[in-house]
């Protein structure tokens, strides 16, 4: 089975990230995409974060509807920061049946070769581009292991709805209606 893995914070998981992750399961080879829910990014604060569980069962809410789409937390028990490359080797030891690919967000190709071990990663993996606006494939444009997808552009930011959400504005269109249900009836992010 080929797997695409989805790694983000989702601070919370919104409308764009769902599009893009059914998008890619339903218009490229990939049969599942898995939401990695990240408990820390090296490249972000963490004081930002909700608790790593409420930000999974938000996920798992979110994706109830998508039986392609999954929720994966591999992350919580790593040591922290963690990296794309030891996670990836993790889930080849637990899943060996699984072929997995990175989906990642085209502005994120500007910083990949800073990546623990980025070499082994492209030796190993396929990747999965999703257009953002204003970034360009640079230098990985037409190589082998980056497949540039053509999704649609969302421009949806979690830390604009944690901004919303603590001003009280009603959000309701940018979230799966069972998370926008949890958090209009919960403190998170207020």
């Amino acid at each position: 089975m080929k797997v695409g893995l989805y790694f983000g914070s989702f601070n919370p998981i919104h409308i764009g990230h769902l599009i893009i992750a059914n998008h890619l399961q339903q218009f490229s080879d990939l049969d599942q995409v898995w939401f990695v829910v990240s408990p820390q990014n090296p490249f972000k604060e963490k004081s930002s974060l909700a608790n790593d569980y409420d930000r999974l069962h938000l996920v798992n809410l979110a994706i109830e509807d998508y039986p392609h789409l999954k929720a994966s937390n591999v992350e919580f028990n790593l040591p922290k920061p963690s990296y794309t490359i030891d996670t990836l080797v993790v889930l080849e030891e637990k899943y060996p049946e699984h072929e997995f690919s990175l989906i990642m967000g085209m502005d994120n190709l500007t910083n990949f070769h800073k990546w623990k071990n980025h070499e082994q990663i492209l030796k190993n993996y396929s990747i999965y581009v999703y257009p953002r606006i204003g970034s360009e494939p640079g230098n990985w444009a037409d190589h082998p292991k980056f497949h540039f997808v053509d999704a649609p552009i969302m421009e949806i930011s979690s830390t604009f709805i944690r901004q919303s959400i603590k001003e009280n504005k009603v959000i309701k269109p940018l979230l799966e209606e069972k998370v926008w249900n949890y958090l209009d009836g919960s403190s998170l992010y207020r």
